[in-house]
């Protein structure tokens, strides 16, 4: 099965090819373009690791001093229903969000919680000729690689344990645990 991680070059062609059809899209949709709306999509396409709403605030703000972050929250959650984000929510951890529509998994490191997209070809073939998905009409998948980011593991950081792929660690206590899924 061929996999790659999504490169910088390519996600900032993604991302030019998406502004320039975003005016035409929402007014499609009937939904306004607002200078705000317009900041917001650029501040999510232009970041390479899946921000949390506060993230695009700080970087909005710069454009648009005046704009809350309840304005933040709200349009992410509109660009979301309208489909032109998704929300990611890595690791049981808060909600962040991607501007990449393109099917694609996500590889998240589980110290820094680092995410990054990953492509894998065969994903479509796979679940389309799954058994064990008779009766079932497969409308969209997620797929979350856990892993240990190079930067974590060049400073030693401590791979967990873990039993068929499965990750677990409670907020709570600080503990990693593994349990089969």
């Amino acid at each position: 099965m061929d996999a790659r991680i999504v490169n910088d070059s390519r996600r900032r062609q993604y991302a030019r090819h998406r502004l320039d059809e975003f005016a035409t899209r929402c007014k499609r949709g009937g939904l306004a373009v607002t200078p705000q709306r317009l900041t917001i999509i650029e501040a999510l396409l232009a970041s390479i690791d899946h921000p949390r709403a506060e993230e695009i605030y700080a970087a909005v703000r710069e454009l648009h001093p005046h704009i809350s972050l309840a304005t933040v929250h709200r349009t992410l959650e509109t660009l979301c229903r309208v489909g032109e984000a998704r929300k990611v929510t890595v690791l049981h951890d808060s909600a962040r969000y991607d501007g990449n529509l393109t099917p694609h998994q996500h590889v998240v490191c589980i110290e820094c919680r680092r995410v990054r997209d990953i492509e894998i070809a065969q994903m479509a073939e796979l679940l389309g000729a799954n058994p064990a998905l008779k009766g079932f009409e497969t409308l969209g998948w997620s797929l979350e690689i856990q892993a240990l980011c190079a930067s974590c593991s060049r400073i030693g950081k401590k791979r967990p344990a873990t039993v068929r792929g499965s990750v677990r660690e409670s907020r709570q206590t600080g503990v990693r645990s593994s349990s089969p899924d």
